[in-house]
């Protein structure tokens, strides 16, 4: 029998905020509980930042420099395949509770007056939207307001302003409540996407997470280096994304964003409980990810962006009830989210399709570690759109907007940044894990440079370029021989 799945995101989740992971502050007793009966990817990366590019290679399996989708708005191109699409091949009806921040590929609108060219809160083709929570919060507002509340400040207000209601009326508490009361109506195997909000910003813990940690003991954020710059001109059309420069207020973003985290962790339980509840945690395969980090003062930024790790290491726990050879391990090998739908593709008995640049998690899932894994891991960001709008006349001749990107390789070792502009940068982890020792020599930077370019090279779109069209059929290229 198929096995109802569960993919949970917990939006700008940072890799460290485990209390498994051994944060020294931050608890999350039910993602480690869950990681106890699963399996928790230590290593685990987002491929892009900010949330649409994230959630697209997450979807698709994709890395970015296939799927295109390079900010939030970017329409995601109608002919990729995605984890609702593949779970309903497989005879799902995928379900949402959130939201999938997915812009429609503009060629399938109605016409120039679709709203949904004018937003990239879409949704993922392939869902049923179920209870669909865009940036504008509209179910939870009108909720909001059937509780009494005066909703007239708007929904940023309104978030901005969630450690001052209980935890029971918090955006979060929403969706798992929609979440839970349809999972327990379903007579056959289901497919649940829940996507909470937190600990996204605003910074602003529900309930009793707003207290939960106190601003002087939630230390502080890795200072920026000026050695050499931190390429802050990269996001100076980004004014948000500097962190407080007040002690105080540093403290107090920390302490909300600590709470968020625990937030998220006690609604991952609440979902976890009601499986038990309704006799459906041994037929359930549960996935929690992120769609990416989040730099909580570090480097003098907040937010997600650039090339710093801690914008793209995010927490990956998987338990599939019928593997249990992996339960309670931890991979300290790079996973990434891309490998997500491989995983999800595997668990439901469906083909794992030829766009995928990700692998299945499976092996690791049984106990096993693959013969041929990755030895590092990738991630890209793109800034072009904060250019797009001042781009020159001769666009796209002259690549402006093509340079207004990076891409990092990461080992063990070392990171590798690669700008668009041909400018590079390199960092020794081995000695300085903070990101804020460069290296220049050249028998150390060389071979970091040819990998990213048989990286690309080896994950370029292969859909269609395996397959070969001769007598009078189509094959591929192992099993139709060359004539040319």
């Amino acid at each position: 029998m198929r096995p109802n799945v569960l993919l949970i995101t917990l939006d700008q989740f940072r890799a460290d905020c485990l209390s498994a992971a051994g944060h020294p502050v931050v608890s999350t007793p039910h993602l480690d509980a869950l990681a106890s009966t699963g399996v928790r990817f230590a290593r685990h990366h987002s491929q892009a930042a900010p949330c649409g590019p994230g959630r697209a290679s997450l979807y698709t399996g994709m890395y970015q420099m296939n799927h295109r989708v390079v900010g939030n708005g970017t329409p995601l191109d109608r002919r990729f395949d995605n984890i609702a699409l593949a779970a309903r091949r497989a005879g799902y009806a995928p379900a949402l509770f959130g939201y999938t921040d997915q812009a429609i590929d503009p060629r399938d609108a109605s016409g120039p007056a679709d709203p949904r060219l004018s937003t990239y809160n879409g949704v993922l083709p392939g869902f049923d939207a179920v209870v669909h929570v865009p940036d504008d919060q509209g179910p939870w507002v009108d909720w909001l307001a059937t509780l009494g509340y005066d909703t007239s400040p708007g929904p940023v207000r309104l978030l901005a302003t969630e450690h001052e209601r209980p935890e029971e009326h918090s955006v979060g508490a929403f969706v798992t409540d929609a979440a839970t009361r349809w999972i327990a109506a379903q007579d056959e195997p289901w497919f649940a996407h829940v996507s909470y909000l937190r600990p996204h910003p605003p910074y602003s813990a529900p309930g009793r997470w707003a207290t939960a940690y106190d601003p002087a003991e939630v230390g502080r954020p890795l200072p920026a280096s000026d050695d050499p710059p931190s390429y802050h001109a990269l996001v100076l059309g980004i004014p948000q994304a500097a962190a407080p420069s007040d002690p105080d207020q540093m403290a107090w973003m920390r302490a909300q964003y600590f709470g968020l985290v625990s937030h998220a962790d006690h609604e991952v339980g609440r979902l976890c409980e009601t499986l038990r509840q309704l006799d459906r945690w041994d037929d359930t395969v549960i996935i929690v990810a992120s769609d990416h980090g989040e730099m909580l003062g570090d480097h003098g930024l907040k937010e997600k962006l650039g090339y710093w790790e801690q914008s793209y290491a995010v927490p990956c726990i998987v338990r599939d009830p019928r593997l249990v050879d992996g339960y309670g391990s931890v991979v300290h090998e790079f996973t990434e989210n891309v490998d997500v739908m491989p995983t999800i593709c595997e668990a439901i008995g469906a083909p794992v399709p030829a766009q995928c640049d990700g692998f299945p998690l499976t092996p690791f899932l049984q106990g096993v570690v693959p013969r041929r894994w990755r030895r590092s891991t990738h991630w890209e960001y793109d800034w072009r759109g904060v250019m797009i709008d001042t781009a020159p006349h001769e666009w796209p001749w002259d690549r402006t907007l093509e340079r207004q990107h990076l891409a990092v390789h990461r080992t063990d070792d070392y990171a590798y940044v690669q700008f668009g502009s041909g400018d590079w940068l390199c960092f020794d982890l081995a000695d300085d894990p903070t990101w804020r020792t460069t290296i220049v020599d050249p028998a150390i930077v060389m071979p970091l440079v040819q990998h990213m370019l048989t990286w690309r090279s080896q994950h370029a779109d292969r859909t269609l370029a395996d397959l070969v069209l001769e007598r009078g059929g189509v094959g591929r290229w192992p099993d139709v021989p060359w004539s040319g």
